[in-house]
């Protein structure tokens, strides 16, 4: 094993949640009156924190969106969530395999406290995460892609960076990886891997994971 970290994502790599969100938040741009399709949510706004969805809506138009923009959201977020989220394929067997090896693994997420909680009760993850092991971009200045987030990450868990290894499933957090001096692999399900560049190595299925990170496969809880 050659790393003494994991760094999970979290929205695509732990919880199925990519398409669902990425779809309500495509839905209410539309509806606001800045047209978005779900393809170019996708490509803008995947794996960022939602000031860049601010950010980007003013640099393209020139205006604001509502000061309640983030709590309507959130609420049709969560509310998806708790019916439809479920953990991503393989991922159980994964964090078991951490867990029977003895590696240390936390989260770092471009989604707030709440959102990370609600859709790990509904995916059935929470007995996973410790609570000091859960990361936010609401705990950092910056969120993705600069490297804040994972360097707040490692240095919370007590492990340098060079130890550390990504897993990720969007350009922004591959960027904030690299930046942050870690290796990272990209998980292809929703992107190609050529629209994933930079990575240290690329799969499609989330139990290829354990041969990349070089465990034995493990058991669920």
């Amino acid at each position: 094993m050659g790393y003494d970290l994991v760094i999970f994502d979290n929205d695509g790599v732990l919880v199925d949640s990519e398409p669902l969100a990425n779809g309500i938040l495509a839905e209410y741009l539309t509806e606001l009156g800045h047209p978005t399709s779900y393809e170019e949510s996708l490509r803008d706004y995947m794996g960022a924190a939602v000031h860049r969805v601010h950010d980007l809506v003013m640099e393209r138009t020139g205006g604001r969106l509502p000061d309640d923009f983030e709590e309507q959201l959130n609420a049709r977020t969560f509310a998806a969530l708790e019916r439809e989220a479920r953990a991503v394929p393989g991922v159980e067997e994964v964090l078991g395999a951490l867990t029977a090896s003895g590696v240390g693994y936390c989260l770092a997420s471009s989604g707030s406290h709440e959102k990370i909680r609600v859709g790990h009760r509904a995916a059935g993850l929470d007995g996973w995460f410790e609570e000091e092991w859960i990361f936010s971009s609401e705990d950092v200045g910056r969120g993705k892609p600069a490297p804040d987030l994972f360097l707040h990450a490692a240095r919370s868990m007590g492990v340098e960076p060079g130890r550390c290894v990504v897993v990720e499933d969007s350009p922004l957090g591959i960027e904030a990886a690299v930046a942050a001096g870690m290796d990272v692999f990209a998980f292809t399900a929703m992107l190609p891997a050529d629209r994933l560049p930079g990575a240290t190595g690329h799969f499609g299925d989330m139990k290829q994971l354990t041969g990349l990170l070089g465990l034995e496969a493990g058991l669920g809880m």
